[in-house]
C-alpha cells in the first residue's frame, strides 16, 4: 500500500498526530545537520561596525607615531587613510608617507610598492619626485656584497637614473649621483669578481668578456685599472699582443701613477714589446672623452 493511500485512510486527528510528527522529525534532522556543520554559524554572527576615523586624525595619528619611531605602525594608519578616503588629498598625502614610514622602518619591499603606486597615480605632483627618491632608496640600501646576485644594485641603478631624467631638478639629484657611482662601484665589482676566476682558470675569453664590460661601462669606478691591467695578462696570453699593449698604453696614460700600470708595463717588458696604443682598438674608443676617477670633466 502507497503511502498517500494509508495516509488518506486515516482519521483527520490521527493524519494531524501523524503529520505533527513528521514535521518534527525532519525539523529534529534539520538541526542535527546544522550542528554537525562548522560553517552554519549565522544565527552567532554579529556585525562589527567600525566608526570612520576623520582623516585629519588619521594622518596626524600617524605622524605622531613617526614621532614615536613606530614606523611600522605609522604606515598602517597612512595606509588606513588610503583605503578610507580614496581618491581625495587626504590619499594622496597618506600613500607618499606610508612610503617614507616604511623606508624609514626597513621595511623595503612595502615602501617600493607605496612609491610605485603613488607614481602610478600621481606622476605630475610636487612629490613624485620624492616618491622616486623613495623607490630607488629602498632598492640601493638592499645592495649586497659583490659575492651575491646583484639585482638589487641594477634596479636602484635604474630608478636613480630615471630619478635624474624625470626631475632634473630636484633636490634629490645630488644624492641620486653619489649613490649611483656606488652602484656602479658594486656591479664592476661583481664583474671583476668573476673575471678573475676565469682568468685563473685560464678562460682567458670568458675573463676578458668580463673585464671589457668594466671598460666599456664602468670607467669611471676604481675598478677600471685593474680591469685594464688584467685585459693586459688576458690578451697576452692568448697571443693578441697589439690588444695587450693598447690596454696598458690606456692604463698609463690615464692612471700613471697606478701600481697597476707597473704590473702591466712589467708583463709586457718581459715580453719584448711595450705599451703602445691602437687608436683604433675598442679599448682606445672606450676611453674617449670620458673622465676618470679623481679627475675633473672639463
Amino acid at each position: 500500500m502507497s503511502f498517500a493511500k494509508a495516509y488518506s485512510g486515516l482519521s483527520k486527528t490521527a493524519a494531524r498526530v501523524l503529520a505533527v510528527g513528521v514535521c518534527g522529525v525532519a525539523l529534529a534532522g534539520c538541526d542535527t545537520l546544522s550542528s554537525l556543520n562548522p560553517f552554519d554559524k549565522s544565527e552567532t554572527y554579529k556585525p562589527e561596525i567600525v566608526a570612520d576615523v576623520p582623516a585629519e586624525q588619521l594622518y596626524n595619528d600617524g605622524l605622531a607615531r613617526i614621532q614615536k619611531r613606530d614606523f611600522e605602525g605609522a604606515a598602517k594608519k597612512f595606509s588606513t587613510l588610503d583605503k578610507q578616503y580614496p581618491y581625495s588629498d587626504w590619499s594622496r598625502k597618506g600613500l607618499i608617507m606610508e612610503a617614507y614610514a616604511n623606508y624609514e622602518g626597513g621595511l623595503y619591499e612595502e615602501s617600493i610598492t607605496a612609491s610605485k603606486r603613488y607614481l602610478q597615480l600621481h606622476p605630475s605632483t610636487p612629490d613624485a619626485a620624492y616618491a622616486q627618491y623613495l623607490l630607488a632608496s629602498s632598492y640601493y640600501d638592499q645592495i649586497p656584497d659583490i659575492t651575491r646576485d646583484q639585482e638589487k644594485s641594477e634596479r636602484a641603478l635604474m630608478a636613480l637614473q630615471e630619478l635624474i631624467q624625470r626631475y632634473p631638478t630636484s633636490e634629490y639629484v645630488a644624492d641620486a649621483k653619489k649613490k649611483i657611482q656606488v652602484a656602479n662601484d658594486q656591479l664592476a665589482g661583481k664583474e671583476m669578481e668573476v673575471g678573475r676566476f676565469y682568468l685563473q682558470k685560464r678562460n682567458y675569453s670568458g675573463a676578458i668578456n668580463r673585464f671589457r664590460t668594466v671598460v666599456s661601462r664602468y670607467q669611471t669606478t676604481r675598478h677600471v685599472e685593474e680591469a685594464l691591467e688584467r685585459l693586459t695578462e688576458a690578451y697576452m696570453a692568448l697571443g693578441i699582443v697589439n690588444e695587450a699593449q693598447t690596454a696598458a698604453a690606456v692604463l698609463g696614460h690615464n692612471f700613471p701613477d697606478s701600481p697597476w700600470y707597473k704590473d702591466a708595463y712589467a708583463l709586457l717588458t718581459k715580453g719584448g714589446v711595450e705599451p703602445r696604443e691602437n687608436s683604433e682598438s675598442w679599448i682606445s674608443k672606450a676611453f674617449r672623452g670620458v673622465p676618470q676617477v679623481g679627475q675633473k670633466a672639463g
